[in-house]
């Protein structure tokens, strides 16, 4: 019997992959049918989402919600009134990400944003369970270091630069009257009781931090999935999606948050201590303090290996909803470390006599240490995902599954431009436009001096990236005049949609971009990290002696790259506080977080917070309770750009009996496009088929001037049953009585305008009434 014909019941027989037209449209009477519409990217309003101005809530809150029409809100008790059309819903879920104007300083989260994505890159793989937890701890690593190399950028500042340097260099104090107490022969002025005092600055931060996120859990992913078992196929194939611990992370989560609050405050004990326990080492200094600071030391060591101990011990739990903590570990690691710090500031603010700030912290050793670290993780995890990737090769996938760790790569770099862009900003200010004081650690000027070549190194394969599109709009003009052969041509219109369709072809050059970028960036790093180690000279100082060229080339890229590096921090702070203001802005970068925030918390618990964690169980319940009500129930879950991924994710969710009742509708879907590409785990070929099979029916629309949205090009036969045709886009070449005005070029946007959206819903709502068997479609 073909899958066309059989009631819906008999779903669970049907596993393998069928004919092209197995969206067919069947002929019985459904008792009510309901499309829940599910938003893309920057969000919307429930009023066009549903084409009236008069909506109500029908369940949950002023974060996520689902609403109706007016017109529909007791459309259950009136089934005869919607036969042949379904009832329309919105889950408006766009407060997640871009409804609060606060959230635009999650900005300053970047780098944790980017290096958890890493995470859920790792490549599809069989049978190498010890290889991939290898993978997650790695990147969980990588994470640890951001953490540490952001406190440690605070500590920069606050001890190094400001207490250390500015507040013992006469020259320096007197610009600054605010830092008179400091250097005024008083009581706080002692070397090591500035740097006590100062330790406040980046404790705060660290402990904004825990609090961020511990609230952006309670307030976003707290949310427990509906429990269920997990199905032999989600734990043994498919995709880890569909398991029911897999939108709940609290323990790792938790986990992580008290490791990383735990490294943040021994980094800053670290800083604080060194400097005083280096004057009690020296010859003839005080024995009683030497010993005290190397009994601080010694637990020190101990607090790090704790640290390293728990964030490497486990990842996450996903066959269940893990709702355990680990009280004693969760509570007392953090309070342990906090106890260290205050034993030495007390340390560090004890009388010395003779003791004088003079030179530099030693950051130069911290820093080349963490970019050290930072560079070995990534070689290390490419290595790791090589291995993986070449258990079960994809060819969809991006950089042949090295997307991770060239993503951690981009994390630490965006890491060293915060920490380094505050630290040469913050010295140019203290020090005006004298030399008063030695500066920012070595190390970081180098780190900016490599910036001005990395950007040539971009915009040459920016240009040769857009030489690429102006060949392919060439190409594109015939393919145009070809789409619309029965219209008279136009030049200028033709050139237009020909270069929309080009530009949309360039997301797939993404990952080209991604890999200059990062090879790019550990080369240079590499070298800027042992011109740093082996001359302890700017790049200008280090040059003087050399050829005239080369000591000016040294001193422009150490300029420029200086002030790069700083407009690259303000541009972040910029950004945040524009979007503060601005709800346009807010908007826009509230898509960041749409695409950014999809994925859990699994190697940094201070990400900005993941609203799928709230968005999928709120889906997940609604479809459930709903069709679970009455029985007949069918639904049509609609959803387009990221609202499809949220769709799908929401499907995987549902139990196998829940499935055969929903059928799934995706447009400007990125799906495959981004997803199976960038995560092929989690979307590979074998996850986006297995859900195929699941479901009822899905199909699946695109236009080749979407820049976002694609095929989900099944593998085998299955293909054609789920992508449609592309869309011509626009829908009139020129002025019809249809389209008396030109037509726009829509692109990623307005997929309902187009008269296949509707043809597609209708088909898929015949094809979910049960009582009648559709006609066997025509060969």
């Amino acid at each position: 019997m073909d899958r066309a014909q059989r009631p819906a019941s008999t779903k669970s027989e049907d596993t393998a992959p069928g004919p092209p037209d197995t969206c067919g449209p069947g002929a019985g009477e459904a008792r009510i049918a309901l499309e829940l519409l599910v938003h893309g990217v920057g969000g919307t309003t429930p009023q066009q989402m549903l084409d009236d101005p008069r909506t109500e809530r029908i369940t949950g809150d002023d974060t996520a919600a689902v609403f109706r029409r007016a017109d529909d809100v007791d459309a259950e008790d009136r089934p005869d009134d919607y036969r042949g059309r379904p009832v329309p819903e919105a889950y408006v879920w766009c407060n997640l990400t871009s409804g609060n104007s606060a959230r635009a300083l999650w900005l300053l989260l970047l780098p944790f944003m980017v290096v958890n994505l890493a995470h859920w890159m790792r490549p599809a793989a069989r049978d190498r369970a010890r290889t991939i937890r290898l993978y997650g701890l790695l990147v969980r690593l990588a994470g640890l270091t951001l953490t540490v190399l952001l406190v440690a950028a605070a500590c920069e500042v606050a001890l190094d630069l400001t207490a250390w340097q500015c507040a013992g260099t006469d020259a320096c104090a007197d610009r600054h009257s605010w830092l008179g107490f400091l250097s005024d022969g008083g009581w706080w002025s002692r070397p090591g009781r500035r740097l006590a005092l100062a330790a406040v600055v980046p404790t705060a931060l660290t402990g904004l931090l825990w609090y961020l996120s511990r609230r952006t859990w309670s307030a976003y992913e707290s949310q427990q999935p509906m429990s269920q078992q997990p199905e032999p196929d989600e734990t043994a194939g498919g995709t880890a999606l569909g398991r029911p611990g897999f939108w709940y992370g609290r323990r790792l989560v938790a986990r992580l948050r008290a490791a990383h609050t735990a490294a943040g405050l021994l980094t800053v004990a670290a800083a604080v201590g060194s400097a005083a326990a280096r004057f009690d080492r020296r010859p003839g200094g005080p024995p009683l303090l030497d010993v005290l600071g190397r009994l601080l030391d010694a637990a020190l060591v101990v607090g790090v290996a704790a640290v390293v101990w728990v964030v490497g011990r486990r990842g996450r739990s996903e066959n269940r909803i893990d709702r355990e903590l680990d009280a004693h570990l969760v509570r007392r690691l953090p309070l342990a470390a906090l106890a260290l710090l205050v034993l030495t500031l007390v340390y560090a603010g004890w009388e010395r006599p003779g003791w004088q700030s003079a030179g530099r912290l030693p950051g130069d050793a911290t820093f080349g240490a963490l970019a050290l670290l930072q560079g070995l993780t990534a070689v290390t995890l490419a290595v790791v995902a090589h291995l993986l990737h070449r258990t079960a090769p994809d060819p969809r996938a991006a950089m042949r599954g090295l997307g991770g760790p060239a993503v951690v790569m981009l994390a630490c770099a965006l890491g060293g431009v915060m920490s380094g862009g505050v630290s040469q900003r913050v010295a140019d200010w203290l020090d005006g436009t004298g030399a008063s004081i030695p500066g920012p650690p070595v190390v970081l000027t180098w780190q900016a001096s490599v910036i001005p070549p990395l950007l040539v190194l971009l915009l040459l394969l920016l240009g040769l990236l857009a030489r690429r599109a102006f060949l392919l709009r060439r190409a594109e003009l015939a393919a145009v005049e070809a789409d619309y052969a029965d219209e008279p041509h136009d030049l200028v219109r033709t050139r237009r949609i020909a270069s929309t369709r080009a530009m949309a072809t360039l997301t797939d050059r993404a990952p080209l971009v991604v890999a200059v970028t990062a090879v790019a960036t550990l080369l240079l790093g590499a070298g800027a990290l042992v011109g740093a180690l082996t001359t302890g000279d700017t790049p200008g100082e280090t040059a003087e002696d050399s050829y005239a060229v080369v000591h000016g080339a040294a001193q422009t890229a150490q300029a420029l790259g200086s002030w790069l590096i700083g407009f690259g921090f303000l541009l972040f702070v910029t950004w945040g506080r524009r979007a503060y203001k601005d709800a346009s802005a807010r908007r826009t970068i509230g898509i960041l977080w749409d695409v950014g925030t999809f994925w859990p918390r699994a190697a940094h618990p201070f990400a900005p917070p993941c609203y799928a964690e709230r968005a999928v169980p709120d889906l997940t319940w609604r479809i459930a309770t709903w069709t679970r009500a009455e029985e007949g129930r069918r639904l049509v879950l609609s959803g387009h750009s990221q609202g499809s991924v949220l769709a799908a994710a929401a499907a995987w969710q549902l139990t196998p009996a829940d499935r055969r009742r929903v059928a799934l509708l995706t447009y400007g879907s990125p799906l495959e496009r981004l997803y199976g590409r960038w995560f092929p785990a989690h979307f590979g070929p074998d996850a986006l088929a297995s859900l195929h099979a699941e479901v009822d029916c899905w199909r699946n629309l695109y236009r080749r001037t979407d820049p976002i949205g694609g095929p989900v090009r099944l593998p085998g036969d299955t293909g054609p049953a789920v992508d449609r045709e592309a869309l011509r886009d626009p829908l009139a070449y020129g002025r019809t009585p249809e389209h008396p005005l030109p037509a726009p070029i829509h692109g990623h946007s307005d997929y309902q305008a187009d008269p296949a959206f509707a043809e597609e819903r209708e088909r898929l709502l015949g094809r979910l009434h049960p009582e009648v068997p559709g006609q066997r479609p025509e060969s």
